[in-house]
């Protein structure tokens, strides 16, 4: 480990870890860490930068930026991994006047195109894999792996390095099940509360930020029925409601609802139910 002060990237002492053995004594070859490091409070800022190798970033604390070529550019909070690559140009850093704290990894071999197409998609997304103190310790015995200059314990680094990233990469994807789970649940609360309404397709896709087709297919892939059926489905649950707790008539019911044919309603009613509506209060009630 070479530890070392630079005050053109950091104001705080830099640690910087080199393979230091022989790669044809490595028994993973298709995976090595080339070189690795802690750059604790790095204020530089990279423009137009070019890499000849995979390089995985994780953002220890601070805040900053990252754009890989014409892509956005990207918001880095604490908690976050990035890649850098080759064949592409990139710019980031932390924030001007401000910090971060960057653990790397710069890394080659086959192992990483199997990664790109099993579990680590899109390469040039900032991903946002959280603040935990475990992820640091596993950090840390990769680095203490490949000070030791000992063959076995490079191989022994670089899957435990496949085996964290692989880690993040699952909490990345929990996030995003959790995130998606409740989005959906507002949207699908949003039609509930939508009852006594008549059913806007376009301004309820407008508030959800989707369009009407992704509506469509989420209210399918999520309750089983089409948009408009779950929509009924929705009003009947209803209008049971009322006409177990309320002296309105089905007409008045089927008012409040927005069927303006009450011989419709009742129809709709029957066919989901089994029961028509005043036989429904009459046998419940």
């Amino acid at each position: 480990m070479r530890t070392y002060m630079d005050n053109m990237i950091s104001t705080l002492p830099i640690r910087l870890f080199d393979c230091m053995v022989d790669l044809k004594k490595l028994r993973v070859k298709s995976l090595v860490i080339y070189h690795a490091g802690h750059l604790p409070g790095r204020t530089s800022q990279r423009a137009d930068a070019h890499f000849e190798s995979w390089a995985f970033v994780y953002i220890g604390a601070g805040r900053g930026y990252y754009q890989a070529g014409s892509g956005e550019r990207q918001t880095v909070e604490a908690g976050s991994l990035f890649c850098l690559y080759p064949g592409e140009v990139f710019q980031y850093g932390p924030d001007s006047g401000g910090y971060w704290d960057e653990y790397y990894f710069n890394l080659g071999g086959e192992r990483i195109e199997e990664w790109l197409s099993s579990w680590y998609e899109q390469p040039d997304a900032v991903k946002s894999v959280g603040t935990d103190e475990s992820f640091l310790n596993k950090i840390e015995l990769i680095f203490q792996l490949i000070d030791s200059a000992v063959p076995v314990n490079q191989d022994r680094a670089a899957l435990a390095l496949e085996s964290l990233l692989f880690d993040m990469s699952l909490r990345v994807n929990q996030a995003q099940a959790s995130s998606r789970a409740l989005f959906v649940q507002k949207l699908l609360d949003d039609l509930s509360g939508s009852v006594y309404q008549p059913l806007d397709s376009a301004a309820l896709a407008a508030r959800h930020h989707i369009s009407i087709p992704t509506l469509r297919r989420i209210v399918h892939d999520y309750t089983g029925y089409p948009l408009g059926e779950f929509v009924h489905r929705l009003k009947v649950a209803e209008a049971k409601k009322l006409l177990l707790n309320t002296d309105k008539t089905v007409m008045e019911i089927a008012s409040l609802l927005g069927y303006s044919d009450m011989f419709y309603f009742s129809r709709l009613f029957k066919k989901l139910t089994d029961t028509a509506p005043s036989t429904y209060r009459a046998q419940m009630g």
